[in-house]
């Protein structure tokens, strides 16, 4: 006990001054003001510029509210088809072993390191009208590029990764256990995915589907190429605001942008809220493994 009272307590491994501590935050809050916050205030100063009315008009402008319907519509189609693709992959990769496991996780990372505009010209070249189907689909009726499916295809694609990349190291570090208890006492594997593993993910599958769908809404690059750029017909809002601002008409192309970093933000809160609750339960999570 005397050695232990007598012991010189443990020096930090790393020791900053304060004025280094101080430089350092001044540092990262001044990039945070220059890259994010004076970009962000710009849109709405911008959108702002000539009043409520007009900022209001540009927001109701018939093309304006098409690209804010069918930018919802997108996402509404994307974002639950890849909750059911990532809980799938994830559920696979996670809880079973097969050949191929490798494989499927290096394709999930695809659009990662795939540019947008490459994952876009690749649906033009599969079902464009010089494409090998292009013929069968044209003599039957059915368009995909510069239409709403080739959006939603092109949107799937950038967006597929976000949920399974976060409920795949979630379910790794859950373990099989409780599946494994649940089945034991005789539920069925529907059963056991309802009452056992979905509540155990749910706020990882919150976070993730968050993601997908703040991707979703946000894409410009892969939805510009198959989209055609059809005023009223197959502008996103992100292209909404391309044209507006090709055309010089700045109040109504930052007024729509504004739209999107309302969105953007609304996701920011909601990302922090679940990060505080995800990590929350990741620690309780950790604890009973």
């Amino acid at each position: 006990m005397a050695a232990f009272r007598n012991a010189t307590p443990a020096r930090p491994v790393v020791s900053e001054s304060p004025w280094v501590k101080a430089g350092i935050i001044t540092l990262s809050l001044a990039f945070l003001a220059f890259f994010i916050l004076l970009p962000l205030a710009a849109v709405f100063t911008e959108a702002l510029r000539r009043g409520l009315d007009t900022y209001w008009e540009a927001l109701v402008e018939p093309d304006a509210l098409a690209a804010i319907r069918l930018t919802l519509l997108v996402a509404a189609i994307a974002v639950p088809a890849n909750l059911v693709f990532g809980i799938c992959a994830a559920w696979a990769i996670a809880k079973h072993k097969f050949p191929g496991k490798s494989l499927l996780l290096t394709l999930i990372d695809l659009p990662f390191s795939v540019s947008p505009v490459i994952s876009g010209l690749v649906y033009v070249l599969l079902f464009g009208t010089h494409s090998l189907i292009g013929p069968f689909l044209r003599d039957n009726g059915i368009q995909i590029v510069f239409a709403v499916p080739g959006l939603v295809l092109a949107t799937i694609f950038v967006t597929f990764p976000f949920v399974a990349r976060e409920l795949i190291p979630l379910m790794q570090a859950q373990g099989s256990d409780d599946e494994e208890a649940a089945i034991t006492l005789g539920a069925s594997g529907w059963q056991t995915f309802r009452r056992v593993t979905l509540p155990n993910i749910r706020w990882g599958l919150l976070y993730g589907v968050l993601l997908c769908n703040a991707r979703a809404m946000g894409e410009f690059g892969a939805v510009s190429v198959v989209s055609g750029h059809i005023r009223g017909e197959t502008n996103t809002m992100p292209l909404h605001v391309e044209i507006l601002y090709n055309e010089y008409n700045f109040v109504a192309a930052f007024a729509v942008a504004s739209v999107l970093a309302i969105l953007a933000l609304v996701t920011l809160i909601a990302k922090s809220l679940l990060e505080w609750r995800y990590g929350a339960e990741l620690a309780a999570t950790a604890r009973r493994h």
